[in-house]
């Protein structure tokens, strides 16, 4: 892109001001900023003229989960099931990790975090490792796909190149790059982080697959034969990736999609919980839960939204790339963003003061018709690492740890 291209699109929605320092910039800053130009979507900034968006709701009504008791029943039978498909690579693992550790206090990529009490234990470390499991049960290696973002990609790669890998087949594994989304203020201007740099933040755990195609890493998984992709978090060092009961189960419901769920703590619990909307799986988010559905009881007598997802969803590749081209709710999100102001000085705000804009993994599961709710337990799959202390944190993350006998 040259520079009257980038002058055009960026007086087309309304943002020149991109350009104010241009002239000062050297040959290089100037080609990296035309290149940022070039590749940011801005069509997403018109959702901060109507940021809460339309929020009316379908009708909820519950969706009840394929639970422990009837997995161990068929265990063996699901588990074969799920083997077969794993052999036969049409199960890809896709780790979304675009995040930093800056919650944890750390200045690297989530996945870097040492969790490790007598010796050095990486967040990456105990997926891989968990991963591990299952290619050594199938006997083959699983197609991992890294889901990295501008801001962590190059540290990732090299962490994973330093650690070899942690042990993991390196020809099975393939980064990709997360897209991002420009950060605006409240009028829909977007923020310099630099002379040269627009401030910008990864477009939501939603956007993996888009990403994933734009990449070509999705082309490499069709090459694989891969037909299922299994989507995981970076923060929940015990779950269970590509798990072969969880996989058969899913194959033999018939489902177009399958998400892995804990029972809540309590009604109340900050996770989405699973149902139904309109008479299509959706999941109601923690904060949308109104006293009546926080309320509701199931023909048991227990909560009726009981069941919380911890993303991790395994979904069929082509019905993806037949819902790819519609479009996908746009969450805007105030947040803090730190940001260059006129006189060139950094400013980092301790208040919210602008919008960025996500699009979330639990819209595509909205956008299919059919989801098998798997239950797992959560002592056994469950420790997301959010904080450095308290709840879902680094703490309580190692104790459940030690509590399946991992060594840290």
């Amino acid at each position: 892109m040259n520079l009257e291209q980038a002058r055009q699109k960026l007086e087309k929605y309304g943002q020149l001001h991109v350009l104010d320092y241009y002239e000062g910039l050297t040959d290089e800053q100037k080609q990296e900023l035309l290149k940022q130009i070039d590749e940011t979507d801005f069509s997403v900034i018109r959702y901060a003229e109507n940021p809460h968006g339309n929020q009316v709701r379908g009708k909820i009504t519950p969706l009840g989960a394929m639970e422990i008791s009837e997995i161990e029943k068929n265990k063996e039978h699901f588990t074969e099931a799920g083997l077969k498909a794993l052999r036969e690579q049409k199960i890809g693992a896709v780790l979304l990790a675009g995040g930093m550790g800056t919650r944890l206090g750390s200045d690297d990529p989530k996945c870097m975090y040492d969790i490790g009490i007598t010796k050095p234990v990486y967040i990456m470390q105990r997926l891989i490792e968990n991963l591990m499991d299952v290619v050594r049960e199938a006997g083959v290696p699983v197609p991992l796909f890294i889901m990295t973002s501008d801001k962590n990609h190059e540290k990732t790669v090299s962490f994973m190149e330093e650690m070899d890998y942690f042990g993991y087949d390196k020809d099975m594994v393939r980064f990709f790059k997360q897209d991002m989304a420009p950060a605006v203020d409240y009028n829909g201007k977007v923020y310099m982080e630099t002379k040269y740099r627009i401030a910008t933040s990864p477009n939501g755990n939603g956007g993996w697959f888009l990403s994933m195609m734009k990449s070509g890493a999705l082309d490499r998984a069709k090459e694989l034969g891969v037909e299922w992709l299994n989507i995981f978090a970076v923060d929940n060092v015990l779950q269970r990736i590509s798990d072969p009961c969880f996989v058969g189960a899913t194959l033999e419901s018939g489902c177009a999609t399958g998400a892995k769920v804990v029972r809540k703590v309590t009604p109340d619990e900050k996770v989405g919980a699973l149902c139904l909307e309109d008479g299509k799986p959706s999941i109601v988010e923690y904060y949308d839960m109104t006293p009546e559905l926080l309320e509701a009881k199931d023909e048991k007598g227990q909560p009726a939204y009981n069941f919380g997802v911890i993303l991790n969803y395994l979904f069929r590749e082509k019905d993806l790339e037949r819902i790819v081209n519609d479009v996908l709710p746009v969450h805007v999100v105030e947040k803090k963003i730190p940001y260059m102001d006129k006189d060139g000085n950094e400013v980092k705000p301790e208040e919210p003061n602008g919008y960025k804009f996500e699009q979330l993994a639990v819209d595509l599961v909205r956008e299919l018709d059919t989801c098998l709710p798997y239950e797992v337990l959560r002592e056994k799959e469950f420790a997301p690492i959010k904080n450095k202390t308290g709840i879902d944190s680094v703490e309580s993350a190692r104790e459940l740890c030690k509590a399946n006998g991992i060594e840290l």
